[in-house]
């Protein structure tokens, strides 16, 4: 937010809110009564309304509705203000505020104290300021703030990369339950443009599935099975010959061993 506010009081003259809003670059002005709280707000629009509502002999369109000036011929900010106003706190995030600039249409937002007066003012490129915050700033927030929060998950485990307000999310986190929380909470520091997710749950708490399974010493050797395919049955002439697909002993290796239905050797 932008404090100390500039504001104005009801009876504030037209001239003078033009030469506040050229003297402090701003484009609008609360309306505050005697004890600073809010009554309404005069924009640039509002001002202008009253320029465009002048006589023109050479438009062919038609005046808009403007303030009408007071008795003496004057255009106080209570004949120009607009409301009712739509205000925040300090506590409000700027993610909340933007939504409720877009949901009310408006500019720029009163931000009150605990009284209920204006003590600052956010407008639409206060907010969008937050995107120019460096990325090493964002990454530290994600590591020290948003990944320490949440329970179960470690830092040590989660990669993270911020470009341009891009972040990108590795690495694992215990549960699967636990992927969005830290998505959304991402989503929300200041600054973050998108968030991607490249998360994994590790379920297995650290061991893979295979290490999940009974000790391969307690199951059968391969090598030691007579139906491996390495194994070898002990043919007629003392070798050992491996069986086939086919359910034949195959050759042996050292000797003249031969199943009992192959063809006997050519001599």
């Amino acid at each position: 937010m932008t404090s100390p506010v500039v504001r104005v009081m009801p009876e504030t003259g037209f001239r003078e809110i033009v030469a506040l809003l050229a003297e402090y670059d701003i484009t609008g002005v609360p309306v505050v009564d005697d004890d600073g709280r809010p009554l309404g707000i005069v924009s640039e629009a509002d001002l202008l309304l009253t320029l465009a509502a002048q006589e023109d002999q050479g438009s062919l369109m038609p005046p808009p509705g403007a303030a009408r000036p007071g008795p003496d011929g004057a255009v106080t900010a209570a004949d120009l203000m607009s409301g009712p106003v739509i205000c925040i706190t300090p506590s409000t995030s700027v993610v909340a505020a933007a939504r409720l600039m877009g949901r009310h249409g408006v500019k720029r937002l009163p931000v009150l104290d605990v009284d209920g007066r204006v003590f600052g003012m956010v407008s639409r490129g206060d907010l969008l300021r937050v995107f120019l915050r460096e990325d090493r700033v964002i990454r530290r927030e994600i590591v020290e703030e948003v990944l320490g929060r949440v329970e179960g998950v470690s830092p040590a485990l989660v990669g993270v990369e911020v470009d341009q307000g891009r972040v990108v999310l590795s690495g694992t986190v215990p549960e699967p339950h636990l992927v969005p929380i830290v998505l959304n909470l991402c989503r929300s520091v200041d600054g973050v443009v998108s968030v991607t997710d490249r998360l994994s749950a590790d379920t297995f708490g650290g061991l893979g599935p295979e290490d999940d399974s009974p000790d391969s010493s307690g199951s059968p050797d391969s090598s030691g099975s007579p139906e491996g395919a390495g194994g070898g049955t002990e043919g007629p002439g003392g070798g050992t010959g491996g069986r086939g697909a086919d359910g034949r002993a195959g050759g042996a290796r050292n000797g003249s061993a031969r199943g009992s239905d192959a063809p006997a050797p050519v001599r």
